[in-house]
Order: structure tokens, then sequence, then C-alpha cells
């Protein structure tokens, strides 16, 4: 199992204030779980909603965190800047480059179209062999169970390989996701 602080983890989640407050409860304890196993937080750079809660809860069990975020959201979504490092970037693809080349791992926690799009575009890679690193969804609510169904649709009718599907571990709790990024 990767200890070091040199294992970073990549969490995707959403940025939005509108949310029941049982997600942000999910990302405290998700980067209070990132951080007591000794790996680096990397996210969007937000210090709003998931993304702050999940960042501040990294690095109150001192956990290392870095930020990435494009200079047009700054203003949007204000930057985490109690970030250990806030790396701004030019656009949102410049963003997503960076954030996959910082990571060891991807982990997708309830969210948005954001969200959504982000763990398309490593699942998608992943399913390509463009890279090893693991996929995981932690999904306690059944927020991505739409999700799901799409693609077993998708499979069904030949648009996705069904080994693709399983290129993602979907778990329901914080601890499921540590042993399945730590894969």
């Amino acid at each position: 199992m990767p200890s070091s602080t040199s294992y970073a983890v990549c969490v995707f989640c959403a940025s939005s204030n509108a949310i029941d407050p049982r997600y942000l409860t999910l990302a405290t304890e998700t980067g209070e779980a990132i951080a007591q196993n000794g790996w680096t937080l990397v996210s969007g750079g937000g210090g709003i909603s998931m993304m702050g809660a999940l960042a501040a809860g990294a690095r109150a069990q001192g956990g290392h965190t870095v930020g990435v975020i494009p200079q047009a959201l700054i203003d949007l979504e204000v930057a985490d800047n109690q970030a250990n490092e806030l790396v701004v970037t030019m656009d949102m693809r410049h963003r997503k480059g960076v954030m996959d080349e910082r990571s060891h791992a991807f982990l997708a926690l309830p969210g948005g179209i954001g969200t959504l799009e982000e763990l398309m575009e490593v699942w998608t890679a992943h399913s390509l062999n463009m890279h090893e690193k693991p996929v995981v969804v932690l999904d306690p609510w059944g927020d991505y169970d739409l999700l799901r169904a799409q693609v077993a649709l998708w499979v069904e009718r030949g648009f996705v390989r069904p080994g693709a599907v399983a290129r993602v571990s979907w778990v329901t709790s914080i601890d499921e996701a540590m042993v399945a990024l730590s894969r």
C-alpha cells in the first residue's frame, strides 16, 4: 500500500454551495483519510463547497494539498489560498493535464457536470490503457446510479466494451475507497 507523501490522489468533487451538508462531511472525511494515509491531495483548487472541505480536512490531519485552478475560476470559486501549493493554469484543459501529471490515482466524489467530465476523461484514458492509475468512484448515496445504468445500456448496445466498465472501482465507503486507491 502506498504510504509516502510522494503518492498523490486526485479528487474530483463539487464546487457548488447549493448542496446538502452531508456532501461536505463526506468531503472533509475523505480529505482526512487521504492525509491519514500519508498521501498528497491534488484537487481543483477551489476553496468552497466540497473542494474546500476536502482540502481543509486533509490539512487538519497534517496532509499536503495541491490545488490546481484556472485563472478564470479564481474569482468564481474562491481559490484555496491555504493550499500548500496553488497552481494557476491558463484554462480547464491545462488544469486537468497538471492534475493528471501530479497524481497516482483518481477519486470521484459526487458532483456536477465538471466532476462528471473529469471522471469520464480519466476513465476513458484508463480503459484505453493510456494510464494504469486507479480510478475510484465513492458513491454512498447513489448519485451515480443513472450514469451506471447508462453505461450498462451502452455495453448492451455495443458502444462500450465490458472491460472498460471494470476499469473503475465503485465503492460506498471511505474505507473501501482508500483500499481501492492503494491498488
